[in-house]
């Protein structure tokens, strides 16, 4: 029997551009919705943890269990392992492999969690199905998802609605969905979850000072045309290349703004098995 593998295309890849901002992330700002049902002895899968910030973190409120980050993407793990042994944690490992058909055994986790991964992959419901199985009996699925049609901004710039309407058409051609973090409760029940087990909340990140706004325009500005997103924005036929450096002018201007302000929303899931 063959494997089930990912379908869809990564949107962002993993340039610079777009390790810059998972770098920032950490489980205070972006899995606190998850951070108050974790004990100290939990047994932790974090699936698609990229540069590992947030994994490391989980692995601080467990010192009597163990993490697991899982990635794909192999290359972006000695990131990950690095930051752990940067800040000396020993019960974390990282593993390369692919959430749509997990190797564990069905009830090996207390917790299995997800950050910014449903919106990317081809078959999010399949992803959720197989985080249920791996996860134990009364244990917890977390997810935390942001929607590109939540996103909002200050000033209305000329061409910041191009943009993301451009980011959404890409997604989508790639194989994901960017509005996701409104459909990850629905998603959950298709996955075997009760509606009675499902906890919703959300949140946002904003930036409004004048580091946060060149920090984040500059590498929006970048990822438009250096990431993965430009070679699938033009093999998509979403935009020329010439387009793609118009957006990432836009960027530039907006983050000029004085009074520049952008927060993402974001979707959050927990479920109990």
């Amino acid at each position: 029997m063959s494997r089930k593998t990912e379908n869809a295309t990564y949107t962002h890849g993993h340039h610079a551009s777009v390790l810059r901002s998972h770098t920032w992330r950490t489980a205070k700002n972006s899995a606190a919705y998850l951070l108050p049902h974790i004990k100290p002895d939990m047994v932790v899968l974090d699936i698609g943890c990229g540069p590992g910030t947030i994994t490391v973190d989980l692995a601080t409120h467990v010192p009597q269990g163990r993490v697991i980050g899982l990635e794909r993407a192999a290359g972006v793990l000695d990131q990950a392992r690095a930051v752990a042994e940067e800040r000396g944690l020993q019960n974390i490992h990282f593993v390369t492999g692919d959430a749509n058909e997990l190797t564990y055994p069905d009830d090996s986790f207390d917790v299995v969690l997800c950050h910014q991964v449903l919106q990317h992959v081809k078959d999010p419901v399949g992803v959720l199905r197989e985080m249920r199985r791996v996860v134990k009996r009364g244990g917890i699925v977390g997810a935390r998802e942001s929607d590109y049609g939540s996103f909002a901004w200050f000033p209305e710039v000329e061409g910041m609605g191009d943009w993301l309407a451009l980011y959404r058409k890409v997604a989508r051609a790639n194989g994901g969905e960017p509005d996701a973090g409104r459909m990850m409760h629905a998603w959950a029940k298709r996955a075997g979850f009760p509606a009675a087990s499902i906890t919703c909340s959300a949140s946002s990140w904003c930036y409004n000072t004048r580091e946060e706004i060149a920090w984040w325009s500059d590498l929006w500005s970048e990822r438009t045309v250096a990431s993965s997103f430009a070679d699938t924005a033009v093999a998509a036929k979403a935009a020329t290349r010439e387009e793609l450096e118009a957006v990432a002018r836009t960027w530039q201007r907006w983050g000029q703004e004085d009074d520049a302000w952008f927060s993402v929303l974001s979707g959050e899931i927990l479920c109990r098995k």
